[in-house]
């Protein structure tokens, strides 16, 4: 996997990570946390997709290395639900 192949995974889990964040309402971050995001949901949604036996569903080949979209975006949303509900919101400050 060359440096091209890298940036192209980065941006496919970056739009993984950010459509899941959307989808769960979590908002916190920026570029790096979509990222992470789309990683950990591969992650989570390949090991959902596993367990539950159900095909996988649209899945790109970066540098020869298969990514799986759509069971990234689902696990994605399980990951930014479940820390959106162990992490507080912002405080807001009464002026």
């Amino acid at each position: 996997m060359d440096v091209l192949d890298f940036l192209l995974l980065l941006l496919v889990a970056a739009i993984c990570g950010a459509v899941a964040q959307v989808i769960a309402g979590f908002s916190r971050g920026g570029l790096l946390v979509a990222i992470a995001v789309g990683f950990i949901g591969a992650l989570v949604g390949l090991w959902l997709q596993r367990a539950t036996g159900m095909p996988e569903i649209f899945i790109v080949e970066v540098g020869g290395k298969p990514f799986p979209i759509v069971w990234s975006i689902i696990g994605g949303v399980l990951f930014a639900t479940v820390i959106g509900l162990l992490t507080r919101p912002p405080r807001r400050t009464a002026y």
